[in-house]
């Protein structure tokens, strides 16, 4: 609670000053959901009252969700098709960046839990279909939405929870490797890549490499060089943001911040100015709006959620497997969150918030039943 009561400040404190030195470019009053909305967790841990039940049941329940809002949405199942044809889609949601975000938590999601699809009971046959059916979608989503920021954050956090989840195994001395699992993991799962890919090939390999005169521009310095393209227009946007943070680098510009970089920043050309209103990058918009205040705030945030996350798994309250997606989690959502503000539109803010509720859920939990066992 005490991080929201700072979240709150921080935003009152950087409009308050903002309305002293540029009143012309501040709201009328502090707009302090910006960094509150990320808080919103607070009201899901308590609704899913501590159950690991509850958790997996409603994150079951959103990718079920985000595949049929696929097809309801947008050019619905057409958009799948167009996929195939080489085209980048968005599944109704926002654009292509927003809809292959949210199926790569999906994925993440998916294959951190294979176990518990394929573990021994009740409808194991009906639960090992499903999961087939709902990996393959979400690999053919990230694959058809082109977007090179979630496929990069995909194959940074899949190998790091792969390892972790090795090592732990392996300190614990639990059960070696089901061999049969794995086998079939990796056989639905090389099926689903090579069919896919076989289709989308060439627009997959020209997304890769459709930029890859600008990296070399970046890499040997030539910074002012570098053309507006879908990586240019990201950089040269990070490089007008930072002259306005240098003006006011402690409590930065107020929540309009990322706008006025862009609006008011002489060099950009005024069609980037006109089709793009935020920065790309959450943490450098952050910067812009509350200084390093507003970037202190946030790390403290997530530096409070991974201790909670920890604590709560050391202490057997939250299962490994959800610590885990916890971990590739917070990995994958600052890779993404460098290459677009995800945490600033509400698809952002839906995924955090929902990840994060049934993370601390658990800690809640836990911290409830040691205080009870101390009163005893």
């Amino acid at each position: 609670m005490w991080l929201l009561l700072m979240a709150v400040a921080v935003q009152a404190l950087s409009w308050w000053l903002g309305y002293l030195h540029h009143p012309q470019w501040v709201a009328d009053n502090p707009q302090v959901d910006r960094l509150a909305k990320l808080f919103i967790f607070i009201a899901v841990a308590w609704w899913l009252g501590g159950s690991t039940r509850n958790t997996l049941l409603v994150w079951c329940l959103a990718v079920i969700g985000l595949i049929l809002s696929s097809v309801v949405q947008g050019d619905g199942l057409n958009e799948w098709l167009q996929g195939f044809d080489g085209q980048r889609v968005g599944f109704g949601v926002r654009n292509g960046q927003h809809g292959a975000m949210l199926f790569g938590v999906a994925l993440l999601g998916l294959a951190i839990f294979t176990p518990r699809f394929f573990a021994h009971g009740r409808w194991r046959a009906l639960r090992i279909v499903g999961w087939s059916v709902l990996l393959g979608l979400s690999v053919i989503a990230v694959m058809i939405g082109q977007t090179r920021a979630v496929w990069l954050a995909l194959s940074l956090s899949l190998p790091m929870v792969l390892v972790a989840w090795l090592v732990v195994r392996r300190q614990s001395g639990t059960s070696p490797v089901n061999r049969k699992l794995l086998a079939v993991c990796t056989t639905v799962l090389l099926l689903v890549l090579l069919g896919a890919g076989s289709v989308i090939k060439g627009p997959l390999l020209d997304r890769l490499n459709k930029e890859s005169s600008v990296v070399s521009m970046l890499l040997a310095g030539n910074i002012d060089e570098v053309p507006y393209t879908s990586i240019g227009i990201r950089i040269h946007s990070w490089q007008a943001a930072f002259e306005w943070i240098e003006q006011r680098p402690l409590v930065g510009w107020g929540g309009q911040g990322r706008g006025l970089v862009m609006d008011h920043t002489e060099w950009l050309p005024e069609r980037v100015s006109e089709k793009y209103g935020h920065l790309h990058n959450y943490f450098i918009e952050i910067w812009v709006a509350y200084g390093m205040l507003g970037l202190a705030v946030i790390g403290a945030l997530a530096f409070w959620i991974g201790l909670a996350t920890w604590r709560a798994w050391r202490a057997g309250a939250l299962p490994g497997d959800l610590a885990l997606f916890g971990g590739g989690f917070f990995i994958y959502w600052m890779v993404v969150n460098q290459f677009e503000s995800y945490n600033s539109f509400w698809t952002g803010v839906y995924v955090h918030n929902l990840v994060v509720g049934g993370l601390i859920t658990h800690y809640w939990r836990w911290q409830m039943m040691s205080k009870n066992e101390e009163t005893a």
